[in-house]
């Protein structure tokens, strides 16, 4: 019986070191990835890498136009007044002034009007009537509406509203119906 039971350890053991020895065996041959699919890696991180620096480069011309179009803004802003100063000399010397000095300085408004409008800037068109609109509108005051089809509508524009591009860059100052 010693026998057997020394057999039987033997066995035993050599089963456990046959199992040990196996076991690594297996780890390794799963473990360590093949040529094709470190190729594979390697081609999806090269396809995502192309396609990032593809939306980088977009992204940026993008930013760029942006920068080059609206890059005149401050400059616009700052012409709107002398605008204005013009549309108001045009009334008063329409009302008591010289045809001749009209004249001159109609021609010298639409000069300049045009060469803002060459460079982006567009007039909004506000009415009297027309809904108002948060988004291109700035409500001065609000007054009686003068009928019943004006309430909540635009009833005077005090002063114009310009965009450039599709950007706001004033509001039409207007009063409203309540």
């Amino acid at each position: 019986m010693e026998n057997q039971d020394i057999n039987e350890e033997n066995i035993n053991t050599q089963e456990e070191n046959n199992i040990q020895n196996e076991a690594p065996q297996e780890e390794n041959v799963t473990d360590a990835p093949t040529a094709e699919e470190l190729l594979a890696q390697e081609k999806d991180r090269y396809i995502r890498l192309y396609a990032e620096f593809e939306n980088y480069k977009k992204r940026t011309s993008k930013e760029k136009m942006e920068f080059f179009q609206y890059a005149n803004q401050e400059m616009m802003v700052s012409m709107l007044g002398i605008l204005d100063d013009f549309e108001r000399a045009l009334k008063e010397i329409a009302k008591n002034g010289n045809p001749a000095d009209l004249q001159g300085i109609e021609l010298i408004y639409q000069k300049f009007k045009s060469r803002l409008t060459e460079k982006g800037l567009k007039i909004m068109e506000v009415r009297a009537g027309d809904s108002f609109n948060v988004d291109f509108h700035e409500a001065i005051t609000q007054i009686p509406a003068p009928s019943e089809d004006l309430k909540g509508k635009i009833v005077d524009v005090i002063e114009t509203g310009y965009t450039l591009g599709d950007k706001v860059i004033r509001f039409a100052k207007v009063v409203t119906g309540q």
